[in-house]
């Protein structure tokens, strides 16, 4: 049985991607390469905050704290605190433990794979005691923002709805001819039309009327969805920050984010009644999608210290402006029994072998982030025990991406991406993260621990989604040489989508799990 809540959510999801679907403008586009999702935008919005392993271990708390490279990538003004020299290198290690539940079904699975956190150097200068600027640092680092790689695998049984049905809503709305299903929608509709899972259908009089699904719905159908994803949300920065008084601290970066995402998809739905008369036994859509961008943004921000063990930090992210470049290849093969056998339909067979190639910009959102640290300390021997307390509040305004043409003198193009804006605003919202950590230290070795909470990006309320950490570590300092290593234990909550039709609630795969982080830092001043 389907659960209520799934019905209820996804009729918000239905109203909201309603304005994007009967778009005729959006016609040309579609027909000729591939439409762009809102949740696209997601994926360069929603994470949680990496860097080396000591901000790691601590929440991810830098708003205030400064004195790390991870500052570079969060509050750039934490830079100011440096007046020596440093190379810092991140390693890590993620570890994925993801659990399914569609209609009904359990699935789940484990990726692991390689990453990496804050990494590079600071260079920080010491001024003359006649100026008011104490000392300046500037730094050039890289910090893998949000890692892809990932797997996404859920099944079950359907009798309400069917994938193939997004190809029947999708000729019907452009009132497409026989001729334009054959060839124009060479990454979906055409694929399922060559194949004999869509064909026509003919009134009392015998003259077509439209088309229908192959897929018996009502008996039911078995359902799976498999998804592997690789790449990830890397960010360069190249920042410069001030010193005036030990006091205040104002520094900014200018970032350059490099995203690499790939995702091998399999989708595939089986007669549930293994009727050999019906004219369906299965079929299976394949689909290979690459995106590659680069982009431009701004960081700035400021700390100031009111007393010797207060810190208090802001810092605003400036929406990055990225550019894409994506790719896509389909395949679809059907055994409709008698009516047809197996057929298989390619986009490479429509396209001369290429593949489907789409050039847009995406702005991402901004987001503010304000802090305040306490630090414990003895001001005459700093070799005795000190720690520091700090906790962070971030603001992400989701709802604020946006897409847009390269080419501005296509209007089709431009109206299409306005429409996906328009979704974007109606499908996400604004949300608070709320992070807080701590250290110990004795002499040379020190003890970290931390949480974080970050909040769903869905405006529809039934849509669960959160992601809880608990973090901690161990970190070594002696002679100019750190060694740090940390834990970070992430529980999420999110939604999975196969497919989204207009004229029916969708149903949605609920993803549990956890993701395991292991970060190692080493650095050395010089």
């Amino acid at each position: 049985m389907v659960e209520e809540e799934e019905i209820i959510s996804c009729k918000g999801f239905k109203q909201t991607f309603m304005k994007l679907t009967i778009l005729a403008v959006a016609t040309l586009f579609a027909t000729t390469l591939f439409a762009q999702q809102p949740d696209y935008a997601l994926r360069t919005a929603w994470f949680t905050q990496n860097g080396s392993a000591r901000n790691i271990a601590t929440g991810g708390v830098m708003g205030s704290l400064g004195g790390e490279i991870t500052a570079n990538h969060v509050n750039p003004a934490g830079l100011g605190l440096f007046k020596t020299s440093e190379f810092v290198l991140s390693p890590g290690m993620n570890l994925n433990n993801n659990k399914f539940n569609y209609r009904g079904s359990d699935t789940s699975n484990a990726k692991n794979n390689a990453v990496y956190g804050a990494s590079g150097f600071i260079f920080g200068f010491s001024n003359n005691k006649k100026s008011k600027w104490t000392s300046n640092a500037i730094a050039v680092s890289i910090n893998q923002v949000a890692n892809y790689n990932n797997r996404v695998t859920f099944k079950g049984y359907n009798n309400m709805s069917s994938f193939s049905e997004q190809y029947l809503e999708e000729l019907t709305r452009d009132l497409a001819d026989t001729n334009a299903a054959l060839r124009n929608y060479i990454f979906g509709s055409s694929l399922a039309f060559r194949t004999f899972l869509i064909d026509t259908s003919n009134n009392a009089q015998g003259k077509f009327d439209g088309y229908q699904s192959m897929v018996p719905i009502s008996t039911g159908v078995n359902q799976s969805y498999d998804a592997n994803t690789t790449g990830g949300y890397n960010e360069v920065a190249i920042g410069l920050a001030g010193n005036m008084e030990d006091k205040m601290y104002v520094g900014g970066s200018l970032t350059i984010p490099i995203i690499n995402y790939n995702r091998e998809l399999t989708y595939s739905e089986t007669d549930a009644t293994n009727n050999p008369n019906n004219q369906f036994a299965s079929f299976t859509f394949k689909e290979s999608f690459t995106s590659r961008g680069v982009g431009m943004g701004l960081k700035l921000g400021t700390i100031y210290k009111p007393t010797e063990f207060w810190r208090i930090g802001f810092a605003v992210h400036t929406p990055q402006v990225i550019g894409f470049k994506d790719e896509v290849r389909a395949s679809l093969t059907a055994n409709t029994e008698s009516y047809a056998r197996i057929k298989t339909a390619t986009s490479d067979a429509l396209n001369s072998g290429n593949p489907g190639k789409s050039n847009y910009n995406l702005v991402t959102p901004w987001r503010a982030i304000a802090s305040a640290s306490y630090v414990f300390r003895e001001i005459k021997d700093t070799r005795k025990q000190r720690a520091f307390l700090s906790a962070d509040i971030e603001y992400v305004n989701y709802r604020g991406s946006r897409f847009s043409a390269i080419d501005q003198t296509d209007m089709g193009l431009k109206n299409y991406y306005q429409h996906v804006n328009e979704v974007i605003k109606e499908t996400y919202k604004g949300n608070i993260n709320v992070k807080l950590g701590g250290e110990i230290k004795f002499h040379t070795v020190m003890f970290r621990l931390g949480g974080a909470y970050y909040g769903s990006p869905y405006a529809d309320k039934a849509l669960k989604a959160s992601r809880m950490l608990a973090t901690g570590g161990i970190g070594y300092r002696d002679h100019g040489i750190f060694i740090d290593l940390s834990y970070a234990h992430v529980v999420n909550k999110d939604v999975q989508f196969a497919y989204r039709l207009n004229d029916k609630p969708n149903t949605f795969a609920s993803q549990t799990g956890s993701r395991g982080t292991v970060m190692l830092t080493f650095g050395v001043k010089f």
